[in-house]
């Protein structure tokens, strides 16, 4: 009787130690937000006000005010699953799985990106020159962009996974 009971209590400490959530679940920002699209492409202006009601905490402070993740924290740092990236603000396509690579950095990376998803500013933060990327929809920040790539491109879409929304291939 007393090696059931460690038993199931071995168990039960077990389950208790596992995720809640699957990585692949959508924030529950997301689901409230009457904004997000994967087809519509009408560019989303907003407020910051705005934003803050509709994103997650962790998703605002990336997004809207271009704070990063931690590295090596992220889903989607070593994810190598077949599908698209999405924009989490807007769902606005900005990756295939195709353009990833392992680029050791601690953030996903991408050697190409879909070219009418993005747009490009001018970062001069932290005492550094950079290329910061933003959603081309929604003008999420999404992270930056550097010249040390692999080839043939020599570019490495430096992002944040927070920023970013899986759907797997054939969905």
């Amino acid at each position: 009787m007393k090696s059931i009971i460690i038993s199931l209590v071995g168990i039960f400490s077990l389950l208790h130690c596992l995720p809640k959530n699957s990585n692949m679940e959508k924030p529950q920002s997301i689901k409230k937000n009457s904004y997000y699209s994967l087809t519509d492409s009408t560019p989303v202006k907003l407020s910051n006000e705005e934003w803050h009601k509709i994103l997650s905490p962790e998703l605002y402070s990336i997004a809207r005010e271009a704070a990063t993740e931690r590295p090596f924290t992220g889903i989607y740092n070593d994810f190598d699953k077949k599908g698209n990236y999405y924009c989490a603000a807007c769902g606005n396509h900005l990756f295939k799985s195709d353009y990833k690579f392992a680029s050791s950095c601690g953030w996903p990376s991408f050697f190409e990106v879909n070219k009418e998803g993005v747009i490009y500013k001018r970062d001069s933060s932290h005492g550094m020159e950079r290329t910061e990327v933003l959603c081309k929809r929604c003008e999420a920040h999404l992270g930056h962009v550097f010249n040390d790539g692999p080839p043939p491109m020599g570019i490495r879409y430096c992002m944040n996974s927070i920023s970013l929304d899986f759907v797997p291939e054939g969905e």
